[in-house]
């Protein structure tokens, strides 16, 4: 019994991991900000090793052995029972592994809640049910961070307008009421099990949305489905009369029917041969990693919506003695992003001929963290996970848009604002781009958090750096507008000079002018192309003079015993010029050697190396 007991407990521990609902690894500025949008947490992969997981008979004989649980029963299995109904909130008294009135009552509540029987008895299906519960029903009167998710949650999808208070009233009660009446639900304005699924489903429908015909959305069947069976025939395969729509994902430690559906099928496939058990363990793995391996998935084992079509609804899938499909070969992340810590610049960058990403595609001024709470410096993968909302409970229910995953910790997103409304950015947060002033995010303007929200995607390298030098022109290049006076949105700004054309050998004519600080033109940008060249300015070219420009320069004019003014004048200009001169002039004809004398060989110098390609810093 005490075998069964923890087993049960296990598979339960197992399904929590992936429960749905807000603040489950709940990334954010030092992990505190809610994703408004991602309703359902990160699915863990599943184990690697399918030998770490017991087979399916295990589970099915020891199921077998659970008792019938009622009044006054006593021992460690009503200790466990009690245990996990305090989990839920159903049991307030003692955990004394008694079976008296209150475990009773904490039963048929619970059963009531569930669509069981209220008989007031732990039978096996109740005992199931409550070890494999994610959510406990919730009313008028409730409190706390359960209902704080849902009324977030809640506003989220526009029906909720009322304060995050962690209190159940009239307000909450009345949106979720609109939430079921929209979503095809009962509407009891209570949040039980079946509609907190709904809630925090990616697919839950808006209160302005239009709600989809069918709970599942039908993939197009051209391309997707063999239209007339032939193939699916030629294979000895029996197609479902209709398309099976996929409702949740499965993975190990998953049970019940769907799980029961899937081991059918996969036994019609000839993938699976164990017990048809309704439990989700090594051997269900196996079968599920070995037909995504044959038809070309990648094997996580997890029984995501693409895996559930193959298996049930795809005519043409390779089945175990066929040739494999091919892996698709991957396709290349386009992007790469640097996070400058010292300029509060986010730059990303494209892939060059070679492959290396040293093509700036855009660049940002961002906030990163303050001191006290720094970024995390290093090199990151985005996951793909992002939101249009996100909340930060810990810092005064603070909000923000286009929240992109970066770790556990921190993302990009947009400012802050004071509610969940386009009128409510934070204009002092806009104010402090360009300055740290996060709790650790990489906090960008809305037009740049959106950009990197529409267009960075999984596998991209974010690399947040503190130990790069100083670049005034970089950021003055970045300056942002103010804003129209009473509104968030910034003022029409001129559209930018495009840079002219650079050639090395047509060096500026000033004549008695001087080129200094603030300075601007064309004759810049030819002055801070010609100092790259030459090694000496290693900076942004906007073609305006600041101090990294004017720190070049002194370099350059000590070098060439120039007075190291930092200003650029004509004779500044000849010395940048005259490398060139000596590299075009024309060379002499050798001196024809007297009859009789053997010319002297000329040692042939060795070629300059050719340098490696800049990486993305």
């Amino acid at each position: 019994m005490k075998r069964f007991l923890c087993l049960v407990l296990i598979c339960c521990l197992a399904g929590s991991a992936g429960s749905v609902g807000l603040g489950e690894d709940a990334p954010g500025e030092i992990g505190e900000a809610v994703p408004l949008e991602e309703g359902t947490a990160e699915a863990e992969p599943a184990p690697s090793d399918p030998d770490s997981l017991p087979d399916e008979d295990e589970l099915l004989e020891e199921v077998t052995e659970a008792r019938l649980l009622k009044y006054g029963d006593e021992g460690d299995d009503v200790l466990e029972l009690q245990t996990r109904l305090q989990e839920l909130r159903y049991y307030t008294g003692n955990l004394s592994g008694r079976y008296r009135e209150g475990t009773r009552e904490a039963v048929k509540t619970f059963q009531g809640d569930y669509g069981l029987e209220q008989t007031g008895e732990a039978d096996p299906e109740t005992q199931s049910r409550i070890f494999s519960a994610r959510y406990r029903t919730l009313r008028v009167g409730n409190q706390g961070d359960e209902v704080k998710r849902i009324q977030t949650r809640l506003m989220e999808l526009g029906y909720y307008k009322g304060k995050i208070s962690g209190n159940f009233l009239s307000g909450t009660k009345k949106s979720l009421k609109e939430f079921q009446e929209k979503n095809g639900l009962t509407a009891t304005g209570t949040a039980d099990p079946l509609t907190q699924e709904a809630l925090f489903a990616l697919k839950a429908v808006g209160k302005n949305d239009v709600p989809d015909a069918t709970k599942t959305p039908v993939p197009d069947l051209n391309g997707f489905l063999v239209d007339d069976e032939e193939t699916a025939a030629n294979n000895g395969l029996v197609m479902p009369d209709r398309f099976i729509p996929f409702e949740k994902e499965l993975k190990s430690g998953s049970s019940g029917k769907l799980v029961k559906q899937l081991q059918t099928r996969m036994t019609e496939l000839g993938y699976y041969s164990g017990p048809v058990s309704g439990n989700f363990a090594r051997q269900t793995l196996r079968a599920v990693r070995a037909i995504q391996s044959q038809n070309g998935m990648k094997d996580t084992g997890l029984v995501d919506e693409a895996t559930w079509n193959v298996i049930f609804n795809d005519g043409r899938i390779v089945l175990p003695d066929q040739t494999p499909k091919p892996t698709p070969e991957p396709t290349p992340v386009p992007f790469a992003i640097t996070v400058d810590v010292t300029n509060q610049v986010t730059t990303v960058y494209g892939r060059d001929e070679e492959g290396n990403y040293t093509i700036p595609v855009r660049r940002m001024l961002c906030s990163t963290g303050t001191k006290a709470n720094p970024s995390d410096v290093g090199d990151w993968v985005l996951n793909g996970r992002h939101a249009q909302w996100c909340v930060f409970p810990k810092w005064g229910n603070s909000y923000a848009r286009y929240w992109t995953r970066i770790n556990a910790s921190i993302a990009f997103h947009s400012v802050i604002y004071t509610a969940v409304s386009l009128n409510a950015m934070k204009i002092s947060s806009y104010k402090m781009l360009g300055n740290r002033a996060s709790h650790g995010c990489i906090r960008l303007t809305v037009e740049d958090a959106k950009w990197i929200y529409d267009n960075v995607g999984e596998g991209t390298v974010v690399s947040i750096r503190e130990d790069l030098p100083s670049d005034p022109e970089l950021r003055e290049a970045l300056k942002l507008p103010n804003l129209k006076k009473g509104t968030s949105v910034p003022e029409e700004t001129p559209v930018p000079t495009p840079e002219p054309e650079y050639d090395a050998r047509k060096a500026p004519e000033l004549g008695s002018r001087r080129l200094k600080k603030n300075s601007s033109g064309p004759e810049v940008f030819w002055v801070q192309n010609r100092l790259r060249e030459l090694g000496y300015y290693q900076g942004y070219i906007g073609g305006v003079i600041l101090k990294g420009t004017m720190n070049a320069v002194e370099r350059f004019q000590r070098d060439n015993g120039i007075y190291a003014s930092g200003e650029v004048n004509q004779k500044t200009v000849d010395a940048l010029a005259a490398p060139l001169e000596e590299e075009t002039a024309p060379e002499t004809s050798p001196v024809p050697a007297e009859a009789g004398e053997t010319p002297a060989l000329t040692e042939t110098p060795a070629p300059t190396e050719t340098p490696a390609p800049a990486g993305a810093a």
